[in-house]
């Protein structure tokens, strides 16, 4: 594949130009992507980890098991915003927010050894946002935040409702609006909710990125505010925690409209589509630019999206679409749905006005005819696949170069995106739920609250270490230092 396919959400946020070595929002850029420019190293070895006190603290459990009434089993947790914390990567520096001690936090990239430390009055759910040399994020306190990068200090915070009320909230006091989404800062503002209880109004807010004043604010009191904000030029779209994202006038936050589809905080902005999910069964929604219902569905928890191809990410398997191909007949097909239903109608009509018996039979030879052409456009969409690999990494997935990266239980593993063999697999230290990659680096946040690097290994020796002494009993490594690094600093000095 072409270096070029993938630079263009890498290289360009907003209305500034980013280093391609950077990754300074979650999942790289506001589509969400989760696509890098730069390679992922053939090889890798750990340089550092970091270690919590405490695990990640998510604000929702689960799913329930089953939904009785409509007889749905083995339901998938829809809201996975923070089972981790998710880094943002920029200028050498590593970020993130913690939903266990209420901090953020700054690491130096290369060895891990954290720079500083800022303390907010809740939870920090989401990953930060760098721009222009500016840190931004939101807390459960229902405050926004800026702070400088390079030092963490406070350049304003604001809260985003008029009032200061707190209520018990995951074992602490938070604001009856936590800001429970990410912030999206372009073009000179900074976007982002507060709230997530719809009686009490969710606050869809713009404000000053220099100054945090506010530039716009609309209510909503029927759709609640949690995940990743995406935004395009003109759309923000709010994720609404197990409903449908609702589709927002960027300039003056009036909502366009709510998609249709079956929930989750999972989202992926193309240059034509919004991809959603999981729903209740691990189900993914596409949805037009400017439409309300779904193009296609999907069987799975992600998606990568390049010029070429689409990366389905389910929790068996990865698969690689041909994607031109692929909407070209899932577009056929709506159109052809679409004509089915008209005619549906016209035969009712017919029907209950005693048309003729010839325009009766027409009717009923064209919806034989189009039901033909659907079931041929959907078995084309079928044959769509350009090669499938068996995956035991479902948690998440990004794209380095030419490179898939997998996150799962105890192990990330990195696929080769021209025909999906593994190119290597690392041992972590719990469920791998984030990804990052900047600087020839990946890093790798899990449920246990550990933060990994890898890096590039530099020598047949560090590929092979020394094999255990028999003789020696052997035991499971595990990071005992509360918050601090564990390193292996051999090539990063």
């Amino acid at each position: 594949m072409k270096r070029s396919a993938f630079a263009l959400a890498a290289l360009l946020m907003g209305s500034g130009l980013l280093l391609a070595t950077d990754w300074p929002t979650y999942r790289s850029d506001y589509s969400r992507s989760g696509v890098s420019p730069d390679p992922v190293p053939a090889s890798v070895v750990e340089a550092w980890s970091w270690q919590s006190p405490q695990p990640p603290r998510p604000a929702w459990q689960g799913e329930a098991k089953w939904d009785g009434w409509n007889k749905v089993f083995d339901m998938k947790p829809r809201q996975i915003f923070d089972r981790a914390f998710h880094v943002v990567v920029s200028g050498g520096k590593v970020y993130f927010g913690s939903s266990a001690d209420d901090q953020v936090r700054c690491l130096d990239a290369a060895t891990g050894r954290v720079l500083w430390t800022f303390h907010s009055e809740g939870p920090v759910r989401l990953a930060p946002t760098i721009r222009e040399g500016r840190l931004y994020f939101g807390s459960d306190d229902g405050c926004v935040y800026c702070l400088k990068a390079d030092s963490g200090e406070q350049v304003w915070k604001v809260r985003a409702t008029p009032k200061d009320r707190r209520i018990p909230g995951n074992g602490r006091l938070i604001s009856v609006w936590p800001v429970r989404t990410s912030l999206v800062v372009q073009d000179g503002s900074v976007f982002t909710t507060a709230g997530m209880f719809p009686s009490e109004g969710v606050h869809l807010i713009a404000l000053d990125a220099a100054t945090g004043a506010e530039r716009w604010r609309q209510v909503q009191t029927d759709l609640p505010a949690q995940g990743y904000l995406l935004a395009s030029r003109t759309s923000l779209y709010v994720p609404a925690g197990r409903d449908n994202p609702a589709v927002c006038d960027l300039s003056s936050g009036k909502r366009v409209r709510v998609v249709e589809g079956a929930g989750g905080t999972y989202a992926l902005l193309t240059d034509d589509l919004l991809v959603f999910g999981p729903g209740k069964t691990g189900q993914l929604g596409a949805v037009e630019e400017g439409q309300r219902d779904q193009l296609a569905t999907f069987q799975g928890n992600h998606m990568i999206v390049t010029a070429t191809r689409s990366f389905l990410h389910s929790d068996h398997e990865l698969t690689a679409l041909d994607r031109a191909r692929f909407l070209e007949l899932a577009r056929e097909r709506k159109r052809l749905a679409k004509e089915q239903g008209n005619l549906v109608r016209k035969l009712k009509a017919l029907e209950k006005k005693a048309g003729t018996e010839a325009d009766r039979e027409a009717v009923k030879l064209q919806l034989a005819d189009l039901g033909k052409r659907i079931d041929e456009a959907t078995q084309g969409m079928d044959h769509c696949q350009v090669w499938r690999a068996d995956s035991i990494w479902p948690n998440c997935l990004i794209l380095g170069g030419d490179m898939l990266v997998a996150g799962g239980r105890d192990e990330v593993a990195a696929l080769r995106a021209k025909d999906g063999t593994v190119a290597w697999k690392h041992p972590v230290h719990g469920r791998a739920y984030g990804l990052a990659t900047a600087n020839g680096m990946v890093f790798v946040s899990t449920d246990e609250g550990t933060i990994h690097c890898l890096r590039a290994a530099r020598t047949q020796a560090e590929l092979s270490p020394t094999p255990p002494d028999p003789d020696q009993p052997t035991r499971t490594p595990r990071l005992e230092a509360v918050g601090t690094v564990v390193a292996n600093l051999e090539g990063s000095r």
